[in-house]
This record gives C-alpha cells, structure tokens and sequence, in this order.
C-alpha cells in the first residue's frame, strides 16, 4: 500500500478574550455544504514535518506562524485511482508571526478558496472531518481554553 505524509497546523490567536482559529474552505471542495479544514499538505523532499506545517499555513493563510508544540497525528487509508493510499498528516500547535489571514500567496486562490477566524471552542462542530476536530480540541486543551 502506497504511504503519503503530510503536516498542518492549528493556528491559534487570542482575540475579545478568547482562541480563535485559522480555517480553510478549499476551491475543490466546493459545494453545497461548504467544508472547513486546518491548512495541511505534503511533506517536501528534505522538509520536517514542522516546517512543512509553517510553511502550508502561510500558503493556505497568508500568516507566518511559530511553532508551539506537536498535537499528534491523524491516520486514514483513502483509495485514490483505484490504489489504497495509506496517509499521516502531523498536526502543530502554531501562533501567528506576522501578516494578515486571506492574504494568500499568487496562485493560492486556485486551491483555497477562503481562509476565516473561527472561534476554537466551536471547532467540533465547524470543522469538516473527524480527525481534524479531534486536534482542535487538544489545541483548546493545551490553550487552556477547555471547559
């Protein structure tokens, strides 16, 4: 079975006394039911899995960010063509540096179709897919920000 390996980040900010998070709403996701997901992609050729974090998130948000801590991973099998793919994606507790969400890179607006603030603690329920939710949450925990 192929192997894929990919990395992403929750990225966190503190605004009107509470977390907030930076979602995206990729372009080939487009439907009737918007779907909302971390900033995550694969890993380069002689990147980590941290670096690759910082720099999905920059492409997917238009905000450099610092790593604060690993939150885990997330593990599926998806069949892509007609082949099992078996898939890591490492997710990162990361805080923004500099810039300003949507600010997106030149040629991002064909994958990302809209990047937004959302308040951390309704994660589960505005996050698209499972494992996503399930690192959210660990970001609350490690923010302090859970019930």
């Amino acid at each position: 079975m192929k192997r894929e390996f990919s990395a992403g980040g929750v990225l966190a900010r503190r605004m009107r006394g509470r977390w907030w998070f930076a979602a995206v709403r990729p372009r080939r996701d487009e439907g009737a039911r918007p779907v909302w997901a971390l900033p995550k992609g694969q890993i380069d050729a002689g990147e980590g899995a941290s670096e690759t974090a910082v720099r999905e998130v920059r492409e997917e948000t238009g905000i450099d960010a610092r790593v604060v801590s690993r939150l885990g991973d997330v593990r599926y099998v998806y069949t892509w063509e007609g082949e099992r793919i078996f898939k890591v994606v490492s997710f990162f507790l990361l805080r923004p540096v500099r810039g300003r969400l949507g600010d997106l890179p030149a040629g991002m607006e064909l994958e990302i179709a809209e990047a937004r603030w959302l308040p951390l603690a309704e994660a589960s329920r505005r996050l698209s897919y499972h494992g996503e939710r399930e690192l959210a949450e660990r970001a609350r925990v490690a923010l302090g920000d859970a019930d």
